[in-house]
């Protein structure tokens, strides 16, 4: 039997699975950078798109199963809302690794640095 801590982090390991999924395709980060100024009927939001209404359903599933869009219908229109909980759970996890990337460029600028000095102590010589 799983722990309740363990199925925890098997639903948090899934649900930034389906984020990364969301988040790897361009027109998919679009809908959501539009999404980001408001709620919006899924016509309107498909209207700038070069794709069929029916392409950019498709992507609405994506991002929906994905948890970053919240879908409402009243009658027969449907509207989208992005939801960013996701996003912060996303960014939590990516912020973990940031000390890697950062240790990493701070010993880049140290040698950047040393070198710059050694060429500027060599060409006063």
């Amino acid at each position: 039997m799983l722990s309740t801590r363990t199925t925890q982090t098997t639903f948090r390991e899934e649900q930034l699975d389906l984020v990364f999924k969301a988040l790897c395709d361009k027109t998919r980060r679009e809908l959501l950078s539009r999404l980001s100024q408001g709620s919006v009927m899924i016509t309107e939001l498909a209207a700038p798109f070069e794709m069929s209404l029916p392409a950019v359903s498709k992507h609405l599933r994506v991002l929906e199963k994905a948890g970053l869009v919240e879908r409402t219908v009243n009658g027969r229109v449907h509207s989208c809302a992005l939801n960013v909980a996701p996003l912060k759970t996303a960014g939590e996890w990516l912020q973990y690794y940031e000390k890697f990337w950062s240790e990493s460029l701070n010993a880049l600028s140290a040698y950047v640095q040393t070198e710059s000095q050694l060429n500027n102590n060599s060409q006063q010589e």
